[in-house]
């Protein structure tokens, strides 16, 4: 069974939700493999770079340290969570019914990615779908996708989403959106047995899926 894929937003970083997020995670009865954002790490290499003036290519590198650093606060955060830098780890630590947390820097260093601000984290865990065959991302964000038109281009467009995600999301891989409202609904429904939030593409009513 291919593991589900969750990009923890670093929108999350320092307040509540991310906490909950990880109670929500590490009860999980699939599999999955825990993306990180970049959180106020990433923020503080667009500040840099406005005050140091280094290139794209440059920033794109610190930013995807950035995902690294904010993975090492995540996969503290409980027993079950354990650092992921290779495929290797990623699939030892699935064996014994543990959570990677992908730490996307040695992976990433020499794959045919653009170097941009385009490419953030979302981009980033549709890429990690392909490389382990997953078919089920989840992106957990703070902006409800509910309130929103329920297409990929409209996420983009209203910036849910970054720009490269429609070309690095597989055609096979099949796209959820979860906010704070999901949140709280998972909440109240432990242990996680099913994937949270919206299927993009779908009516809201659709039959959610129970494990990838």
């Amino acid at each position: 069974m291919k593991p589900l894929v969750v990009k923890l937003g670093g929108s999350t970083a320092g307040r509540i939700e991310m906490d909950q997020w990880i109670a929500v995670l590490a009860s999980a009865r699939l599999p999955l493999v825990i993306v990180p954002g970049g959180g106020p790490f990433a923020d503080q290499v667009r500040v840099s770079q406005n005050n140091m003036h280094f290139s794209n290519a440059a920033a794109h590198e610190m930013a995807i340290l950035a995902m690294d650093q904010f993975g090492i606060v995540i996969a503290e955060r409980h027993a079950r969570f354990q650092p992921a830098r290779s495929l290797r780890e990623l699939d030892a630590i699935l064996a014994e019914d543990g959570i990677p947390v992908w730490l996307p820097s040695q992976m990433t260093r020499n794959a045919d990615i653009a170097q941009s601000w385009d490419v953030t984290s979302d981009a980033l865990a549709a890429w990690l779908c392909r490389q382990i065959g997953s078919r089920h991302l989840l992106l957990c964000k703070q902006v409800d996708p509910e309130s929103l038109p329920n297409d990929l281009e409209a996420l983009v467009d209203n910036g849910v989403v970054d720009a490269m995600l429609p070309q690095l999301l597989g055609k096979e891989t099949v796209l959820y959106v979860a906010g704070p409202s999901s949140l709280r609904s998972q909440l109240r429904a432990l242990p996680m047995t099913r994937i949270p939030g919206r299927r993009v593409g779908l009516p809201d009513n659709a039959r959610r899926e129970t494990c990838p």
